[in-house]
């Protein structure tokens, strides 16, 4: 039976300060939070800092990114490795962010991907359509699209080792959400897509819903049959809220 994972994506978010009065925010709630695992990705600046404050507790530490090569002349990129070593167990890979913002292609994301899972990390590979595409009905296109080249460059398997996060861009940042009933015809349309190639990666990968998920909204998504949890961006940033949707679960 797949497991709920909170992940909370801090986004270009904290300071020195405030993210210690969150972490141990999180820490003093989290024995309420029983089904999910709870993970937090930090700016890369505080990566350590992070991992020091949640050392020997149950929160692992992810990425927000990661570089497509080993090592190099790649200013300002940071290594598979590098994140390694500072504790990360996670890399979230093509957030919505990354492609609209900063024009990363398919083809960069699937390349990055790789180097996560070759590394040893787990990639969070981000996927979804933006308001134009789902109002011009082309939303299971534009995730097969996505997921295809991962799949056609990494094998069907490299998606075994990693979580999808299925995050509708027009829902992300704008107060919209996806009705429940939305986001599990995309996620049962992903779980399908990866189980006709095959049922085994598809039954155990999991998929979050990165639509702004919040402690109002969290237990009603949560319920659906093929939503394992959530990709969470402003709601990870108060201790409360994040934990409320790990109780949600």
């Amino acid at each position: 039976m797949r497991r709920t994972l909170i992940a909370g994506n801090w986004k270009m978010n904290g300071s020195m300060d405030s993210i210690h009065d969150l972490i141990n925010g999180i820490k003093a709630g989290l024995g309420d939070v029983s089904n999910a695992d709870m993970a937090v990705c930090p700016p890369a600046i505080y990566l350590m800092k992070v991992q020091g404050l949640i050392d020997g507790s149950a929160i692992a530490l992810g990425s927000q990114n990661v570089c497509d090569q080993a090592a190099g002349a790649y200013t300002g990129e940071i290594a598979a490795s590098m994140l390694k070593e500072a504790g990360c167990r996670y890399a979230i890979i093509g957030h919505s962010e990354r492609r609209t913002l900063y024009g990363e292609s398919d083809e960069l994301i699937a390349r990055r991907f790789a180097m996560a899972v070759e590394s040893g990390l787990t990639p969070i590979l981000c996927i979804g359509e933006t308001l134009d595409e789902r109002e011009s009905g082309v939303t299971e296109d534009v995730v097969a699209r996505q997921l295809d080249a991962v799949i056609d460059t990494q094998g069907i398997e490299a998606l075994g080792k990693s979580v999808i996060a299925y995050e509708p861009v027009w829902a992300i940042g704008t107060g919209k959400t996806a009705t429940p009933q939305q986001a599990q015809e995309v996620h049962a349309y992903i779980r399908g897509k990866l189980a006709a190639l095959d049922a085994g990666v598809a039954e155990k990968v999991q998929i979050l819903y990165g639509g702004s998920m919040n402690a109002a909204n969290a237990k009603e998504l949560l319920s659906q049959t093929d939503i394992d949890g959530g990709l969470i961006g402003g709601a990870s940033l108060k201790a409360e809220d994040f934990l409320a949707i790990g109780k949600s679960a």
